[in-house]
C-alpha cells in the first residue's frame, strides 16, 4: 500500500485565514494528501500568508529560509505561498526565494491541486471569474464544535492603511442557498457553534430566492437550522451596522452577545485621514443603540496608534473613547505602512512616540478587559466545550462572550453545551463548575 503524501499548513493572521487553510488541505485532500503537524515529515508545505500586520513579508521570508534546508534533505517535496502575500508580491516570490515552487492568491486556490499536479514553478494571483467555493470539494467532518463560515470576502471600504481591497478585491457575498446548504452540513457533521466571516461581514448583501439578503435575514434563517445552538460573526464595519442587525442581536438567542466592532482611532481628523467615513461621535451613538438591544453585549475592537499625522491630541482623543465605550477585549498595534496605500506615503510618527502611546492604551485596554472579566465571576454562563483542559477531569471552551472559561467536569464531553457558574477570573480565562 502506498503511503499517502503529507500536507504541512502553517496559517497566519485572521480567522479568514484559517478557514482558507481547511478548504486547501481539503482541495488537495481529493489528490491524496493528509495533513500532518510536523512540518518534517511533509511532502508538501503551504504557508497561508496574511498582509495585515507589520512585517508580514519578512516574516515569510525569515520562514522560507528555515525551509532550506529541510527541502534539500527531501528530494521531490513542494513548498507553495498562499494568502495575501503571496497576492501582494506573487512573482517576486519566486525570484527572492528558489525553495518556492507555487504562489497562489487568495481567490485562485481552488486551483491549487492543478497547480500542483502541473510541476514546475507557477504563480496564480488572478481574480477569476468563476465562484471558487462552488469548486471546492465538500467540507469533511471535522474535529471540534464549532466552525468558521465565509459568507462575503473583499472589501470596497478602501482605508487609507488597508491592503485588503487590494489582496482579496471587491466586495462579493456568497448565495443564500449555498451558505445554509454549508452550514447545515456542519452542524450533520457535529458543529455546534458557527462564526460567519467576511472582510466586512456586515455588508453582506448574497442573493436570496426572493431577493438581496442582508447579514441579518441569514443569521435569522441559520438560527432555525436544528441542532445549530451559537452564531457569531466577524469583521465588522460600523457604517453597515443596519437596524435590522442591531435588533437580531436583541431577538436572536442563537446570535451570542459578542460583538468586534472596529473604530482604529477616536480622533475625527484621524478618522477622516484613514478615511474611515464614521465619526467618533456616529460611533459612540452606534454603541448606545446595540447595547440598547443587547444590554449584556461585549464589545471588541482594533485600534491603530501612531497614524501618520497623529498628535497627542489625536491620542487623547482616541483614549476618551475607549474609556466611554469600555471594551471587553482589543487588538491594537503601532501604525505600520503598507506598500500601496494611500498613507504608506506620508511621514510616519516617530517610533519611539508611538510605541509610549502603544503602551499607554494598551495598558487602559487591558484594565477594561480584566474588570470586565472579574464582573463575570458569580454569573452563571453557558460554555461550550471544545477540548479537554491540561488538568484531570477538565474541560476548555467559551462562554457566550467568547470569554475561555476552565470547567472541573469529569463527566464532560467536546461538543456539549453547559450552564457553569464562574468562579475566578484569570490573565485571559475564567474558571467554573457545572451547575
Amino acid at each position: 500500500m502506498i503511503d499517502a503524501k503529507k500536507l504541512f499548513v502553517k496559517t497566519y493572521g485572521c480567522q479568514m485565514n484559517v478557514y482558507d487553510s481547511e478548504r486547501m488541505a481539503e482541495a488537495l485532500g481529493a489528490k491524496g494528501y493528509v495533513t500532518t503537524e510536523t512540518v518534517e515529515e511533509a511532502d508538501m508545505v503551504l504557508l497561508n500568508t496574511c498582509h495585515i500586520r507589520e512585517k508580514a513579508s519578512e516574516k515569510l521570508y525569515s520562514d522560507l529560509g528555515r525551509l532550506r534546508a529541510l527541502k534539500a534533505a527531501r528530494p521531490g517535496m513542494k513548498v507553495g505561498v498562499a494568502g495575501c502575500v503571496a497576492q501582494a508580491e506573487g512573482e517576486e516570490i519566486l525570484r527572492r526565494s528558489p525553495v518556492v515552487d507555487l504562489v497562489v492568491g487568495p481567490q485562485a486556490y481552488h486551483r491549487l491541486p492543478a497547480m500542483v499536479e502541473a510541476g514546475g514553478r507557477v504563480v496564480d494571483t488572478d481574480f477569476p471569474v468563476e465562484d471558487k467555493f462552488t469548486l471546492l470539494p465538500e467540507r469533511k467532518a471535522l474535529r471540534g464544535p464549532t466552525a468558521f463560515l465565509t459568507v462575503q470576502e473583499g472589501c470596497d471600504k478602501f482605508c487609507a492603511f488597508c491592503v485588503v481591497p487590494y489582496t482579496r478585491g471587491a466586495e462579493v457575498s456568497r448565495p443564500v442557498a449555498r451558505l445554509l446548504d454549508e452550514a447545515r452540513a456542519l452542524v450533520a457533521q457535529g458543529v455546534r457553534e458557527i462564526t460567519l466571516l467576511g472582510q466586512n461581514v456586515n455588508g453582506y448583501h448574497g442573493q436570496g430566492p426572493d431577493g438581496t439578503w442582508g447579514l441579518a435575514r441569514l443569521l435569522r434563517e441559520m438560527a432555525g437550522i436544528e441542532g445549530l445552538a451559537r452564531l457569531r460573526y466577524t469583521t465588522s464595519h460600523p457604517n453597515d451596522m443596519d437596524d435590522e442587525l442591531i435588533a437580531a442581536h436583541g431577538e436572536l438567542p442563537q446570535l451570542m452577545p459578542y460583538l468586534h466592532l472596529p473604530v482604529q482611532s477616536g480622533s475625527d481628523r484621524i478618522l477622516k485621514a484613514m478615511n474611515r467615513k464614521h465619526t467618533a461621535e456616529s460611533y459612540l451613538r452606534l454603541v448606545e443603540r446595540i447595547r440598547a438591544a443587547r444590554p449584556d453585549i461585549l464589545l471588541s475592537s482594533d485600534f491603530i496608534v501612531g497614524f501618520p499625522g497623529e498628535t497627542d491630541a489625536d491620542f487623547q482623543a482616541t483614549m476618551e473613547l475607549i474609556r466611554a465605550v469600555g471594551y471587553g477585549a482589543a487588538f491594537s498595534f503601532r501604525y505600520s505602512a503598507r506598500p500601496g496605500t494611500p498613507a504608506a506615503e506620508k511621514p510616519a510618527v516617530p517610533a519611539g512616540i508611538a510605541d509610549a502611546r502603544l503602551q499607554e492604551l494598551q495598558a487602559l485596554v487591558t484594565a477594561q478587559q480584566r474588570a470586565a472579566q472579574e464582573a463575570m465571576v458569580g454569573r452563571e454562563v453557558s460554555v461550550l466545550y471544545e477540548k479537554p483542559g491540561r488538568k484531570e477531569g477538565q474541560m476548555v471552551g467559551k462562554s457566550d462572550h467568547l470569554h475561555a472559561v476552565h470547567v472541573q467536569d469529569p463527566a464532560g464531553r467536546i461538543g456539549q453545551l453547559v450552564r457553569v457558574r464562574v468562579t475566578a477570573s484569570s490573565t485571559n480565562s475564567l474558571a467554573a463548575e457545572p451547575l
